[in-house]
């Protein structure tokens, strides 16, 4: 029990680290983001892109909070927090694009890429843990994480990529139709709708794993109720 205990003790010490992270790089993306927004809001079609930004920081700090609760235990992960400041900086570039319709697909695509880096590297963390944290609620828990993660490489990540290039492609390749008829707001609307769509998915994730958190936790530090008792 008291191996638990310490156990319990540095895996709380590495969440808050983790979360401390990701609340303060996505802090900063979004004063990035405020910061190239209040010179555009008397365009109207300016807000799609706004929106879109303020989509991506809800993406990212959701899927980052449920991957803390899901897999993060120590040791601290150092490559993977390495990653995260990475796409924090893209994601900041990203939205210094504001109104430039051609650079702001071209780096959300390679936001989109180190994201995907980042969702390949953190496989190893999940075997890691099917490894060192097995048992019933923590089996099940982590087959869904397992599932959802390959579900992201090999479906939903690679094509919020392709369309990230292929928007930079046609506006490249036709910007008196995309740029100078104000036809962008068709690309960066359907851009909008997936962002929504993803967001929703990652909510109804959560909610399907919730359960599973909690008994999985309570597995881990070795109590039926999820109580640590020293």
């Amino acid at each position: 029990m008291r191996f638990l205990a310490v156990r319990s003790d540095l895996d709380s010490m590495v969440v808050e680290i983790e979360l401390t992270l990701v609340s303060i790089i996505q802090g900063v993306a979004l004063t990035v983001l405020i910061e190239n927004a209040h010179s555009l809001v008397s365009e109207w079609r300016a807000w799609l892109y706004i929106v879109a930004g303020l989509l991506v920081i809800f993406v990212f700090w959701s899927r980052a909070v449920l991957h803390i609760i899901t897999v993060i235990r120590w040791p601290l992960e150092f490559g993977h927090n390495f990653l995260y400041i990475a796409c924090a900086l893209i994601e900041a570039i990203l939205f210094a694009q504001l109104g430039k319709p051609a650079a702001w697909f071209g780096f959300g695509a390679g936001f989109i890429a180190i994201g995907w880096t980042l969702f390949a590297y953190d496989l190893r963390l999940i075997h890691a843990r099917m490894r060192d944290s097995a048992g019933p609620a923590s089996n099940r828990l982590f087959a869904r994480v397992l599932r959802d993660q390959w579900l992201n490489l090999a479906l939903l990540l690679p094509g919020i990529f392709a369309l990230n290039l292929l928007f930079l492609i046609a506006i490249r390749t036709w910007p008196e139709f995309f740029i100078t008829q104000n036809k962008q707001v068709w690309l960066i609307g359907a851009q909008v709708a997936g962002f929504v769509a993803y967001l929703i998915y990652v909510v109804r994730f959560y909610m399907d794993l919730a359960p599973l958190i909690v008994e999985a936790r309570a597995e881990w530090r070795g109590t039926p109720d999820g109580k640590d008792n020293r």
